[in-house]
């Protein structure tokens, strides 16, 4: 009869338990605080009431009680902070070899491309005892991807990219919500992950007709003609894109940042906004002429070569907006 009226959802991910654990230790110490104050009112109420003859006296206080009843609170709470602080990076710092996928959010439906190019609506597939790392942004208006079954909720932002990261543990499905109101029809914005066996998985993920993501971000790359200034050999009006990703880069305020995903992805919608160092700001904005699958996809292609290395005598520039004069204004150099 229990089984039917769970005092929480099933633990399906690595950090379920650590979010459970920590949980249950709150419940237990506020639990136990609330018993003891309650019962020191009644004991109290009724040894100190108010009795005819009796006057009341003044008492003096405790140097030793004072002290107790701040140490010992003091510790508690140095515990929770500690232990909340290990789950709390655990949890947003995702390994450097989780599968990645992209996610946008969109009133009201999510909207899912996997780096082998497979496309979801309101579902997820990913495969039991991998980790899985979700890149994510906002069409409209702020969402949040929230999965009950495990213990994971990051708010996503339109403008900019969020990221949250799990390991499944049991294969099954699972309820996926947006927990962050949204308009009229939040309550609709809903969709399941589904875990399945690694075999199950790779026949799954390879069933699709889609080219990988980078590849589609190639093409794109391509048709703005992005290429003619981000060139290879160091010839481009714009900065040399291979081996960027995760580097550092100067840029010509003095500033030096670090080259990730949302990096990537303001240089193509803003491209003034973080120039290189030693380039001029000309390329145009991109900003409402690609749409957030194909800012995706660049970002995706972008990370692709970024793993490759450079031909011999060629020199790796830093990423950035394309930054001399160039013969068409209007195509992304």
């Amino acid at each position: 009869m229990l089984n039917d009226f769970p005092l929480w959802p099933q633990q399906a991910s690595t950090l379920a338990h650590r979010v459970d654990a920590l949980y249950i230790f709150l419940l237990i110490v506020t639990g136990m605080m609330a018993l003891l104050v309650c019962t020191l009112v009644i004991v109290f109420a009724a040894r100190f009431r108010n009795r005819p003859g009796v006057r009341a006296e003044q008492i003096e206080g405790s140097n030793a009680l004072e002290i107790t009843w701040s140490v010992i609170p003091f510790f508690v709470f140095m515990v929770i902070f500690a232990w909340g602080a290990v789950v709390y990076f655990s949890q947003r710092t995702p390994p450097a070899d989780a599968t990645e996928v992209y996610v946008v959010a969109k009133q009201w439906m999510w909207k899912v491309e996997h780096a082998e190019g497979q496309r979801e609506i309101n579902e997820l597939h990913v495969p039991v005892g991998r980790d899985v790392k979700l890149i994510m942004t906002s069409q409209d208006v702020i969402h949040s991807f929230y999965i009950p079954a495990f213990r994971v909720k990051q708010d996503v932002l339109p403008g900019r990219y969020t990221v949250e990261w799990f390991r499944a543990t049991k294969p099954g499905t699972y309820h996926l919500f947006c927990a962050e109101y949204c308009g009229t029809q939040h309550s609709g914005m809903v969709g399941d992950i589904v875990v399945l066996e690694p075999a199950q998985y790779e026949a799954w993920i390879n069933g699709g007709s889609n080219g990988p993501l980078s590849a589609t971000g190639e093409k794109i790359f391509a048709e703005l003609g992005c290429s003619t200034c981000h060139r290879t050999d160091m010839q481009g009006r714009g900065p040399n894109l291979q081996g960027v990703y995760g580097k550092p880069v100067e840029l010509a305020d003095g500033r030096t940042v670090t080259a990730d995903e949302n990096y990537l992805r303001e240089c193509i919608l803003d491209p003034g906004a973080k120039r290189v160092k030693g380039f001029q700001p000309i390329m145009p904005t991109f900003q409402g002429l690609v749409s957030e699958e194909q800012v995706n996809a660049l970002v995706a292609y972008i990370k692709s070569i970024s793993e490759t290395k450079p031909a011999g005598g060629m020199k790796t520039a830093n990423a950035g907006a394309a930054n001399q004069p160039q013969s068409n204004g209007s195509q992304v150099q």
